[in-house]
């Protein structure tokens, strides 16, 4: 367990962060970022880099995002109190948190089954009991649960997963990452109709996408 010491100066370097790294996003952003408690979703043994602007090993070869990123991917999402969002790829949880501040429901999927048992004892301990968590391949998304206001992907596949387009709502944004490792663009799309219609792309680095998606190859969707 943390000592006081060392939650007090966790609490400090999370203001830091927030005060140096996010202040180019909307406060509702900032908001729902400052509360979450990062370093209870890094590793112990990185947990003195926790607030540092830069990804970080969760192990199985994931990373869990630098804060920057986080709030650029929430940001980009667009979210409302009473969305219900899906997350692909869940990781360490934290993305869940941030998103369960921001909206009615958050489901998220991981393919790792260590990673998903540990991050579901995390959102469980910091009290997000509106994120519900599977294991399984997020490229097939969460059927029952559609449809979604947003849809946001945390792993970068070569072609956006047909499933997850099905399941956006129309009007909804969905944010993927695609590409090969050496050559991602992160898309924001909208939903008209059956279509994706690109708002914006930016450069990116995100792992690649894992289960079925990874044997089928570059194609369109």
């Amino acid at each position: 367990m943390d000592s006081l010491a060392d939650n007090c100066a966790f609490a400090a370097a999370r203001k830091r962060m927030v005060r140096e790294q996010l202040t180019e996003f909307p406060p509702a952003v900032v908001a729902a970022m400052e509360p979450v408690a990062r370093h209870e979703f890094v590793p112990e043994e990185r947990r003195a880099l926790a607030y540092a602007d830069q990804a970080l090993s969760i192990g199985y070869g994931q990373t869990i995002s630098q804060p920057y990123i986080v709030a650029l991917m929430t940001a980009q999402l667009n979210p409302h109190p009473s969305d219900r969002v899906l997350e692909v790829g869940t990781g360490s949880g934290y993305q869940a948190a941030v998103l369960a501040e921001l909206v009615a429901e958050v489901f998220t999927i991981e393919i790792i089954e260590p990673l998903a048992r540990r991050a579901a004892a995390e959102l469980a301990r910091v009290g997000c009991h509106n994120v519900h968590l599977r294991l399984g391949d997020g490229s097939a998304g969460w059927p029952e649960a559609a449809p979604f206001d947003g849809i946001t992907v945390t792993c970068a596949p070569e072609r956006v997963p047909a499933p997850l387009v099905a399941q956006l709502k129309d009007g909804g944004r969905m944010l993927i990452p695609v590409g090969p490792l050496d050559n991602q663009e992160l898309f924001v799309f909208e939903k008209h109709g059956s279509q994706l219609v690109e708002q914006t792309r930016l450069p990116v680095r995100f792992v690649p996408m894992t289960g079925a998606m990874e044997s089928r190859g570059p194609r369109g969707f």
